[in-house]
């Protein structure tokens, strides 16, 4: 695991923003031949340098964007959830989307939306990460983007939100895998000292011990997978 970089106390965080226009990128193409609007939810690190891209996508029939990525080879997307107007969208991506060279570069990006073909990314770059290098690495990168401006900022916003953290839980776990762990949580398994044991919850899941360590365990390596590479990797 690759260590967590040192942080100062002194330095300001730089919150650079970006403009993008193309069809060339699915969330500003897409948002331009549907005239719906894209917002980022959350962007999270997958294996084998990927990322999930969670975006609420508005004012379109989802079928229209599930019919647009059919044609992409380099995006895979999943309706998580379908509203009125639109739905909530996995869209796993590699390294040929702007969001995510700015998090391979060391930057967070925090906000990503594209409304009729205007696209928009605002990403958080810690002090140590050299600031202006990343920028420069971005544009170089990505040549359809233009520097709109900076600003600064004390502290990093909170890598997770309470509906990201959501996400990560239905994104990342199985159901029987969800299940046990807030049995678990619940029942005071993760209380010092415990108020119960890994053999109680498995009798009371009617399954063996070895099957309920299998599932806990595999949950939570999941879960701190995540946040160890959500710290390290952007």
């Amino acid at each position: 695991m690759s260590k967590t970089p040192s942080r100062s106390r002194h330095s300001s965080v730089i919150e650079a923003e970006f403009s993008l226009q193309g069809s060339k990128y699915p969330f500003v193409g897409v948002s331009e031949t549907e005239s719906c609007t894209f917002e980022l939810a959350k962007i999270l690190p997958r294996c084998g340098g990927e990322y999930s891209e969670f975006f609420n996508v508005t004012d379109v029939r989802p079928g229209r964007i599930m019919d647009a990525a059919a044609g992409n080879e380099l995006v895979e997307v999943d309706l998580l959830n379908e509203y009125d107007d639109g739905g909530l969208f996995e869209f796993q991506v590699g390294t040929s989307c702007p969001a995510v060279t700015l998090a391979e570069l060391g930057a967070h990006p925090r906000e990503v939306h594209s409304s009729d073909g205007d696209g928009r990314i605002v990403a958080e770059i810690p002090p140590q990460n050299e600031p202006p290098e990343v920028i420069k690495a971005f544009l170089d990168e990505v040549p359809e983007a233009e520097f709109t401006g900076k600003r600064t900022k004390e502290t990093i916003t909170p890598l997770f939100t309470p509906e990201a953290i959501q996400q990560v839980l239905h994104s990342q776990l199985t159901d029987r895998q969800l299940e046990l762990l807030e049995a678990a949580f619940e029942a005071g398994y993760y209380d010092w000292p415990r108020r119960c044991t890994g053999e109680e919850l498995a009798e009371e899941f009617d399954i063996s011990s070895a099957t309920f360590s299998e599932h806990i365990h595999t949950a939570e390596r999941r879960l701190l997978t995540v946040l160890f590479d959500g710290l390290n990797s952007p």
